[in-house]
């Protein structure tokens, strides 16, 4: 009797084998998108990181040999700004200028540095009464930006970048 029962319960249990192997290999197959890992292409990361920069700043300003020894981003920039205002200034200086009337005039001063590091003016904004007061200031001015030039140009995500500047200069006379 027991030969029986076992054959008995081996027919009972090859269904059962058969419904749980389809089972499983049914969710198998219906699982495999759940291990699936999304593609991302190359092109897609490229416009996501593109979108992600901040175009109209850089991560380094450029370097004059005088600020060197000076960190932080926005320390550099100072440090820029002023050792130019103060070389364009003593380039002005230079000349004894004499004026009929006082001076206080605003000169903007529309320049680029490139990638390896070149001033190139694009602009003088200079007004009318001090280019008739002054009339070599402006070729002051570029002798100045062609004497001195920047040790190191500025930087974006390590990459040498041009940038474009805007310096006004004020132009007093001693009363």
């Amino acid at each position: 009797m027991g030969g029986l029962y076992n054959n008995s319960r081996r027919k009972e249990i090859r269904p059962m084998k058969k419904t749980l192997l389809l089972l499983l290999i049914s969710f198998g197959i219906s699982s495999c998108q759940f291990f699936e890992t999304e593609q991302i292409s190359s092109e897609t990361i490229i416009e996501n990181e593109i979108k992600s920069i901040n175009w109209n700043d850089v991560d380094s300003y450029p370097i004059f040999k005088e600020c060197e020894d000076v960190s932080g981003k926005q320390e550099t920039k100072s440090c820029f700004e002023t050792t130019l205002a103060s070389h364009l200034y003593n380039s002005i200086e230079v000349e004894n200028i004499v004026v009929s009337t006082d001076l206080d005039q605003r000169v903007l001063i529309n320049f680029q540095i490139n990638e390896k590091g070149n001033i190139s003016v694009s602009e003088i904004e200079i007004d009318s009464v001090l280019q008739a007061q002054i009339p070599f200031l402006k070729n002051n001015i570029l002798r100045g930006l062609d004497s001195i030039q920047p040790i190191a140009p500025a930087y974006k995500r390590g990459i040498p970048v041009k940038t474009s500047f805007q310096l006004p200069l004020l132009i007093k006379t001693n009363s």
